[in-house]
């Protein structure tokens, strides 16, 4: 897992590499000075001369500015090297996300994938900066300031030897003990963004029956509930300052009383007074380090849940995979369903379709009925691959959809989903998602066509309209008929539509289906509709109950020979015609 994230540093390795090689310049620099500090007070006790007074002084302040550069330098080194870090992750786990087919998706929820692209991502990013910068930093101190604390104290500096095993245990048990508290709120981080998407996404049907108060007292009780995780974790990591405060000032003390017996006994011989000062600081930098070591255990640990979750997206297989040697141009809309059993899940009991074999020639105009959870959805999926059948095959152009090159087929197939998405953006940058290099006299073409030119030139931008995120300010039938638009640019070999006029009214319907027959004859048109007038003079009507097609043939020969068409028929069009 670690192999893998750190594979997104790539061309942010030097700056990495800066960041390490200043922080040990700045760790040396650090050691040093207590040193010279040591040296100066000595020498100012001996009634040293103020030239030598000046030239130590002057040699500090020299230390200490270089490591100011050392450390500003580091700094901005590791902010770049940790950005592009996150940029790369974020990148990496963006595409991988994109190669992803409909299964690999529905294993994780859209707010999943979001808190994992954003909090998760920005988790690792500050354990990786504080790796780079103060996990290499903070034990170089430690080593550094061990060796120079028993260079100038000699038998004083056993203190250590009691103070940090203490302190260390201690930050490590309350380090511990924080973890689980931590971890859980990770995890609840999905249903708290979950819940801000469904309310955002909701928010007609919210207002619509009054359940505001509702949705603010599910949001409440799930923030409070990261609250509560957060307040016993912190509560808990609140214990590192008084065992840290402690640890330092038991060192001072005991430095303090012993050294201060000792340079009193031995008349400056064994210790002295600069010695004692640097002893002073060199155990507040030791505990100091231990403390950020610390900090930096726990930041690890926390991030490491949000690694593992990172690591699940960027390991999921993509289900679905080109052939050694892909078929690249499809032939035409031809499409054949031989035995065909789909099933979404190998742990599923039931097949979402069973036994379908179907044959539709080239430039033919089908229609799909059905209940709703007959599956008419899941049947027009496998044409474009979007899913692949767990038995039997699916033909396109006469060869095998899973002969194809993915994009080649998907290229040669639109779908208009259920669901019609626009993105923010204009009219014209929305139609292009179709065909980027569409002329602004295709794109009026292909909205005559889809009935959506008259409302769009409505607008005081006409075309150059900015649609709202979601397409929140065009209403249904107009969403639909630009998403239709957007498909024709597309200029396919097959078109399908699903139930993607349902939201206009049937005259406008009429003149859609009207258009296609008369502008793209050589397209196979699929429709599955609710509105038996979408289809009734399709070439093909298939008639879909659970899964298995029920009937299939044309409105006259369905009339005779289907009890479910009938039904359907004398609800929707024969109560109207003896009206």
């Amino acid at each position: 897992m670690i192999k893998r994230l750190a594979a997104c540093v790539r061309e942010y390795k030097l700056p990495a590499l800066l960041t390490f090689a200043f922080i040990v310049g700045e760790a040396i620099i650090e050691a040093f000075i207590p040193f010279l500090t040591s040296d100066l007070v000595n020498k100012i006790q001996a009634g040293a001369e103020m030239s030598e007074v000046y030239k130590l002084g002057g040699l500090l302040i020299v230390m200490a500015l270089l490591s100011l550069c050392c450390g500003g330098t580091a700094a901005v080194t590791c902010a770049k090297a940790s950005a592009g870090f996150a940029k790369n992750l974020r990148s990496d786990i963006f595409g991988k996300i994109q190669s992803y087919s409909f299964e690999n998706i529905d294993k994780f929820s859209s707010t999943s994938l979001v808190t994992r692209l954003t909090t998760d991502v920005g988790n690792v990013q500050m354990a990786f900066m504080m790796v780079i910068r103060t996990a290499i930093r903070a034990p170089l101190m430690l080593i550094f300031c061990i060796i120079m604390a028993y260079i100038m104290g000699g038998a004083l500096s056993t203190s250590f030897v009691v103070i940090i095993p203490v302190l260390a245990c201690g930050l490590f048990l309350v380090s511990r003990k924080a973890m689980p508290a931590f971890r859980r709120v990770f995890r609840k981080y999905d249903r708290l963004n979950e819940s801000i998407e469904e309310n955002v996404r909701g928010m007609r049907v919210v207002k619509g029956f009054s359940r505001e108060e509702y949705e603010k007292k599910k949001f409440g009780a799930a923030a409070e509930d990261i609250c509560g995780d957060f307040t016993r974790a912190e509560r808990i990591v609140a214990l590192n300052s008084p065992i840290m405060q402690f640890c330092i000032y038991f060192n001072m003390i005991f430095v303090m009383l012993v050294g201060s017996k000792l340079a009193i006994e031995s008349g400056g011989t064994t210790i002295n007074v600069g010695e004692i000062s640097a002893m002073l600081t060199y155990g507040v930098q030791i505990l100091v380090q231990l403390m950020m070591l610390s900090m930096i255990y726990v930041m690890i640990t926390m991030s490491g849940e949000s690694m593992k979750r990172i690591f699940e997206v960027l390991e999921e297989k993509p289900s679905l995979h080109n052939p050694e040697h892909p078929i690249t141009a499809v032939k035409d809309g031809s499409i054949d369903f031989s035995d065909v059993s789909f099933k979404y899940s190998e742990k599923a009991k039931k097949h979402a379709l069973s036994d379908i074999d179907l044959h539709i020639a080239s430039g033919m105009t089908v229609g799909i009925l059905g209940g709703t959870g007959s599956s008419k959805t899941t049947l027009v999926q496998l044409i474009p691959r979007l899913y692949d059948t767990t038995e039997g095959s699916v033909k396109v152009g006469g060869e095998d959809v899973r002969s194809y090159d993915i994009e080649a087929l998907r290229g040669a197939v639109a779908m208009v989903l259920q669901k019609n998405l626009l993105f923010s953006g204009t009219i014209k940058e929305n139609l292009r998602w179709g065909n980027p290099d569409a002329t602004d006299a295709e794109l009026i073409e292909a909205c005559k066509l889809a009935q959506a030119d008259e409302f769009i030139r409505s607008f005081p931008d006409g075309y150059d309209t900015y649609i709202e995120q979601g397409g929140s300010n065009v209403s249904g039938g107009q969403k639909q008929r630009l998403c239709i638009a957007r498909a024709l640019l597309k200029k396919p070999k097959i078109l399908i539509l699903d139930d993607s006029t349902s939201a206009v009214d049937t005259k406008t319907d009429a003149f859609i289906r009207a258009g296609f027959k008369e502008y793209i004859p050589e397209t196979t048109k699929i429709i599955i509709a609710q509105r038996i007038g979408s289809v009734m003079d399709a070439d093909l009507i298939l008639v879909m109950e659970n899964g298995r097609i029920a009937a299939k043939g044309t409105h006259d020969e369905l009339m005779q020979s289907s009890a479910i068409y009938r039904e359907i028929y004398e609800q929707q069009v024969g109560g109207a015609e003896h009206a």
